[in-house]
């Protein structure tokens, strides 16, 4: 039994759409679907029943139609009072899919609610397909739009969430079939034959939404500040700074364990490397900031990089980030990274370092930074990292509350105003989400906030913040009936867990080395599906149907390169 033979038809016509979600059927612990994947999950709609295994594949939805009046919300999941709109009640606070608005694009109705996680997610057997805006008319397919006509339009972004351990995912589509349905005059004049043409008359896009918000986000011109934790804990074994045993490879240079910081330099040179070849409109600085020595006057922060639009001199600055944070943390003062007077050695005596880190004065330097070498046409980001807490010092520099700071650059105070992204490495997790939020608005902004419980994560959120910063990541832009075709294609459309790799998901295999698992813990991951059928489109399509299941299917990275079931069988 295959993914695909557990996913119920659903429909796609002239006059009538039925689409369907198929959402993972087969749960094992043993062979599975192939001699290699131990453990493999997918769900799927079979009488609203959801089957799971311990590899556990969520996924919720937000649908939209336009049929003339602007996209109006269709069916989501959750959908707590079933009006359409994706939304939630958690401790008697209902969160909505609206209240997290695109104040720059005037066609946004939000965002998935980022709340909505592996323990709030209600299993698929709860879904509220919702009724045909139209008609009102009940669905009990997770698209039913009756009516449909030229000019008409629609989009359904899922948000994929891979709990416990990280896996491989793929997109599916099964069951396509075509009819030329019931043969009216208009359109036998036309087309004799009767024959089924609505795949190829309707347009389709398939592409990672990463601010998860139903629409196609193009290039702006950016403006971003990396502020990085340079402290101790980062580094060094006695506090913390080995994550792993295992060697790790960064640009040619292997280091035999794995530390926070190289995790770092991996991610955030990957996110460089991206904007490169992205072609990104986008100037880049590094900021950082440390604790204080016990000899130290002043706080050791400072910019490593000013914002520049030579991407190649921010990778430099970005290299060796062991010995350029050494330096700052066990160096003589003034604590300069690039002086090579630390000690990188991350099973060396690093004792009498400071124990805290000033991220308020780190977000004060990048704002700065910002301030005086910001293009004013340009989107403003500071991107903070941290595994610790913020510390008060003794030395003469006064101490800025982190909250604060961010506060003050959301604010643009100093101007401009600029969105200040967080990433939290089991450090202080509530000042880093109280900081996180959209320039001009208010801080404690779950889209804003990563945290991350696994430090082995930094690469993949450095990579999705890098798509974030460029036009959204288009898979297939096609017609409808040739997307299919390609999700229907062997095991489907291999998705990347980190699109900051240079993957091409239609022509390089599956398990090609730039494309990355989808790490587990529940983070969020968007991908979208918009279909347009054009106003030109003639009467050759009257009457025509066209029916097809879409799926996704995981399984476990462990044991696993990424090939996929057919490889392994």
């Amino acid at each position: 039994m295959n993914d695909k033979e557990n996913i119920d038809t659903i429909g796609l016509s002239r006059r009538t759409v039925l689409a369907g979600l198929g959402a993972v059927g087969i749960a094992s612990a043993g062979a599975g679907l192939g001699t290699t994947a131990y453990f493999n999950d997918t769900e799927s709609f079979e009488g609203n029943q959801l089957t799971a295994g311990q590899l556990d594949l969520l996924v919720d939805w937000q649908q939209t139609y336009d049929f003339g009046e602007g996209h109006q919300f269709v069916s989501a999941h959750p959908d707590h009072d079933g009006d359409g709109e994706q939304s939630i009640e958690i401790d008697g606070t209902v969160y909505k899919y609206s209240d997290f608005p695109d104040e720059e694009d005037e066609d946004s109705n939000g965002a998935n609610i980022p709340v909505l996680d592996c323990e709030t997610i209600p299993p698929l057997s709860e879904a509220d397909f919702g009724t045909d805006p139209v008609t009102g008319e009940d669905m009990d397919t997770l698209v039913r739009l009756t009516d449909v006509k030229p000019g008409d339009s629609g989009e359904i972004t899922f948000s994929l969430h891979l709990c416990d351990n990280p896996g491989y995912i793929w997109m599916q589509a099964g069951n396509i079939s075509e009819s030329g349905g019931a043969g009216t005059e208009p359109e036998l004049i036309v087309d004799p034959d009767n024959m089924g043409d609505l795949g190829d008359a309707i347009n389709a896009r398939l592409w990672y939404d990463e601010d998860c918000d139903n629409v196609y986000d193009a290039a702006r011109p950016v403006d971003i500040m990396l502020t990085l934790d340079f402290s101790g804990s980062m580094l060094y074994n006695q506090y913390g700074g080995v994550v792993s045993s295992d060697p790790i490879t960064i640009n040619g240079t292997t280091y035999n364990e794995t530390t926070k910081i190289d995790l770092v330099e991996l991610g955030t040179r990957q996110f460089i490397d991206f904007l490169q070849n992205a072609g990104a409109d986008a100037q880049v600085g590094v900021a950082y900031f440390d604790g204080e020595g016990s000899n130290d006057t002043q706080p050791r922060t400072g910019i490593l990089e000013p914002l520049t639009s030579n991407l190649s001199d921010v990778d430099n600055a970005l290299s060796n980030l062991r010995q350029k944070l050494a330096d700052v943390v066990t160096g003589p003062e003034p604590s300069l990274p690039g002086t090579n007077d630390g000690n990188p050695n991350p099973f060396s005596n690093a004792s009498g370092i400071a124990t805290g880190t000033y991220i308020g004065e780190g977000v004060d330097d990048a704002q700065a930074e910002i301030d005086a070498n910001g293009r004013a046409s340009a989107d403003k980001r500071n991107i903070v990292l941290s595994d610790g807490q913020s510390f008060n010092g003794t030395g003469s520099t006064q101490f800025s509350s982190p909250i604060d700071a961010a506060d003050d650059a959301r604010a643009a105070s100093p101007s401009p105003a600029t969105e200040v992204y967080t990433i939290n490495v089991n450090g202080s997790a509530s000042t880093l989400l109280a900081m996180a939020g959209p320039a001009g608005g208010a801080g404690g902004d779950p889209v804003f906030f990563n945290d991350l419980d696994d430090p082995l994560n930094i690469p993949t959120v450095f990579g999705n913040l890098a798509a974030q910063a460029t036009q959204e990541k288009v898979i297939m832009d096609d017609t409808l009936a040739n997307v299919l075709a390609a999700l229907a294609d062997g095991d489907g459309v291999p998705l990347d867990g980190n699109r900051s790799t240079l993957y091409d998901e239609l022509s390089d295999a599956p398990d090609d080395a730039d494309r990355d698992a989808f790490r587990g813990d529940g983070v969020m991951h968007c991908v979208a599906l918009s279909w347009e059928l054009p106003f030109d489109v003639g009467n050759e399509i009257q009457g025509d149907t066209l029916g097809f299941d879409l799926g996704f299917y995981t399984e476990q990275e462990r044991h696993n390169d990424g090939a996929g079931p057919s490889a392994a069988a």
